[in-house]
């Protein structure tokens, strides 16, 4: 039996699936970014949240995407693995964006991104990904995705930089003074994820004041602007994304899009269908 992965900032989707495409068990667990994140701590999650009845002996291959997961820690995260699934015959890890890139062009070469809780992109030659502009993680890039999105409000609404009308409602919302949000950022634990838990309330109010909208669209402008447009003749690919920000924002994205040249290609909410039809199809 096949276990793909697919681990982003915020969860990880799992897919037990037969040679031939059957899909026996689905299920999720938390990010597993090893910059955040010990081994035994991910052991400890993956068996917490196993269905009953997957038997780990029977896995003999695992496809392993994950956010953060450089090359360098292709080794730890196999070795991770194998403490779970003992009786694996094959680990492959891999980056989020080849995941990416499998799920949205298969087996054609094109340029693919990821918009999630953070954001990454590469070009892809039908196989491996290939150049890669960095997006440099949560702290000093990661434009357009939803911990920059979050990022961008808060930070708007500690230096009361939006319309009063909507610094009440952020204040509603985020339900902390300025120096609790600071705190919480700058010394509790996974501060990408806590501002990405308010791309949801960004877009539940798109329509409820302008300040919203422009707050998006200035996303996902610095994000083509800092990263897609430096890629060699980036304007002669469709621009194919995967991800809930991606996905719950796309009449925005494909507005940037087409301002910057590119013809919008496929978004996909999730990688998982797509990786399941790369791994079993011949």
């Amino acid at each position: 039996m096949i276990l793909i992965a697919d681990s982003g900032a915020t969860k990880t989707e799992w897919a037990l699936v037969q040679p031939d495409g059957k899909k026996l068990y689905g299920f999720y667990s938390q990010g597993y970014n090893p910059n955040y994140i010990s081994g035994p701590e991910i052991v400890a999650d993956i068996r917490a949240n196993l269905p009953e009845g997957l038997y780990c002996d029977g896995v003999r291959e695992i496809y392993f995407y994950g956010a953060g997961v450089t090359p360098l820690q292709y080794p730890f995260m196999e070795k991770t693995l194998r403490e779970v699934f003992t009786k694996v015959e094959k680990v492959f890890i891999a980056m989020d964006t080849l995941a990416s890139c499998r799920a949205l062009l298969q087996r054609k070469p094109g340029f693919a991104a990821i918009l999630g809780t953070g954001a990454n992109s590469c070009l892809y030659d039908g196989e491996n990904e290939g150049l890669n502009v960095d997006s440099c993680g949560f702290i000093l890039g990661d434009e357009g995705s939803g911990a920059n999105l979050g990022k961008r409000l808060i930070t708007d609404y500690i230096r009361r930089n939006m319309p009063e009308e909507v610094y009440e409602i952020v204040g509603r919302e985020l339900g902390k003074n300025n120096d609790e949000l600071i705190d919480q950022i700058y010394t509790k634990p996974f501060p990408n994820r806590f501002c990405a838990q308010y791309s949801r309330f960004i877009s539940e109010n798109l329509d409820t004041h302008p300040y919203f909208y422009t707050l998006v669209l200035g996303a996902f402008r610095d994000f083509f602007s800092n990263i897609v447009s430096h890629y060699p003749d980036y304007q002669q690919y469709t621009f194919n994304c995967v991800g809930s920000v991606a996905w719950y924002y796309q009449d925005i994205l494909k507005r940037v899009a087409e301002e910057f040249g590119m013809e919008m290609g496929t978004v996909l909410k999730a990688p998982m269908e797509g990786l399941i039809t790369y791994h079993t199809s011949k």
